[in-house]
């Protein structure tokens, strides 16, 4: 079973690019299923690399391997090891019993994550050919962790456009609760795996949570779309004066207040509020508030290009207000998620942001996800969370 690529349409395969959109295809061979293997050839017949297919996408195929070796179950389970070894070597689970185990196109097995916690691995499943070799991949996990236990979270929206419904449920073995608790920097934090974003937790940010709570000694700190609290759990532990925690939803505010007793922290220097950042932050501006560490950190914004601009209007708003919120030497921590917003334009995005704030700041470090999330040289839209922090001169 092959494609056959448009003439001068295998260059982003030469370098070893892992998608081929629908417009650079020229001829299907036969009626492929939706995730079953096919050989990509150039238009001159040349073997280009083995590949999912997906029907219903503008991602009409995702590379497997660009050798001309068999895709089975052992080629899944090489896979798998490799992504263990790297996380081994790296020594992710040295400072969190969780952390990403699987990070799809960047570990080699396109539109699949894995995150464990500790005696339990959540799945994504998000594109056709993850989709097709699932419950073998599935059984791999079992074998190659000795975790028994798998839960399903394949209910992200990408996977309408592969045709795919939104599968949620055990996977493997047996749950008595979906509340799961987790260990990250001595600090404690319930996760609920069931409902939770992404996963449960934002694992991609443990290095940054560990960051901030780092600076936040003595200081009154800002934390918006704050979810379960990550940040704000963080900066209680290392001592801050004072924690407002923003977000639009009641049941993650719900649990960042058990994680705060969870870990004995002082629960009158935290404050919990409920509502719409936006709007928030105005309030607090029309009010003259004022912080020393302001943490953004919101959804994606822009989950394609195509919604950049609509998205870049939207981070310099979060950030011209945090800007005019912080104290003279106050920090911003600023983080984008969008895969549409590079880091570049992120930067000038904040920038602009200062600038209108009327203020003068430094950008002080450069942020991104953990090592845990790695990210292939050949596979820049591996690198979806972007961050600085930047110091109000």
């Amino acid at each position: 079973m092959s494609i056959t690529l448009n003439p001068n349409r295998e260059k982003s395969l030469l370098r070893r690019h892992p998608w081929i959109f629908a417009s650079a295809i020229r001829h299907v061979d036969e009626t492929h299923a939706s995730g079953s293997t096919v050989d990509l050839l150039s238009s001159e017949g040349q073997f280009l690399a083995r590949a999912s297919y997906s029907p219903n996408s503008q991602i009409r195929a995702r590379v497997w391997t660009f050798n001309d070796e068999p895709v089975d179950k052992e080629f899944f389970r090489k896979r798998i090891r490799a992504a263990i070894e790297v996380r081994q070597q790296l020594k992710v689970d040295s400072h969190s019993n969780a952390y990403r185990l699987l990070h799809a196109e960047s570990d080699g097995i396109p539109g699949l994550i894995v995150d464990r916690y500790e005696n339990v691995l959540v799945l994504q499943s998000l594109t056709a050919g993850s989709e097709f070799w699932k419950e073998t991949i599935a059984d791999l996990l079992v074998e190659e962790t000795g975790v028994t236990t798998i839960y399903e979270r394949s209910d992200a929206d990408v996977r309408e456009l592969e045709g795919l419904q939104p599968i949620t449920g055990i996977l493997r073995g047996t749950l008595s609760s979906f509340i799961f608790p987790i260990t990250e920097y001595n600090l404690k934090f319930n996760v609920d795996i069931a409902h939770g974003h992404k996963t449960g937790f934002y694992l991609d940010q443990r290095e940054n949570r560990h960051g901030v709570g780092e600076l936040s000694k003595d200081r009154d700190v800002l934390n918006c779309f704050c979810y379960t609290g990550g940040f704000s759990i963080h900066a209680l532990a290392n001592g801050a004066k004072s924690v407002l925690s923003v977000d639009s939803s009641a049941d993650a505010l719900a649990l960042l207040e058990e994680n705060i007793a969870l870990n004995h922290l002082p629960a009158d220097r935290h404050t919990s509020l409920e509502g719409d950042v936006f709007q928030l932050l105005r309030k607090f501006r029309d009010a003259n508030r004022s912080f020393d560490l302001i943490v953004l950190d919101p959804p994606k914004f822009a989950p394609t290009a195509a919604h950049a601009e609509k998205a870049s209007r939207a981070y310099k708003d979060i950030n011209l207000l945090a800007f005019k919120l912080l104290r003279h030497g106050g920090l911003l921590f600023t983080y984008s998620c969008s895969g549409g917003i590079d880091a570049a334009l992120f930067q000038k995005i904040v920038a602009s942001a200062a600038l209108d704030a009327g203020v003068d700041a430094t950008i002080i470090e450069h942020l991104s996800q953990g090592s845990d999330h790695p990210v292939s040289l050949h596979f820049p839209e591996g690198m979806y969370l972007k961050g600085l922090v930047c110091v109000k001169g």
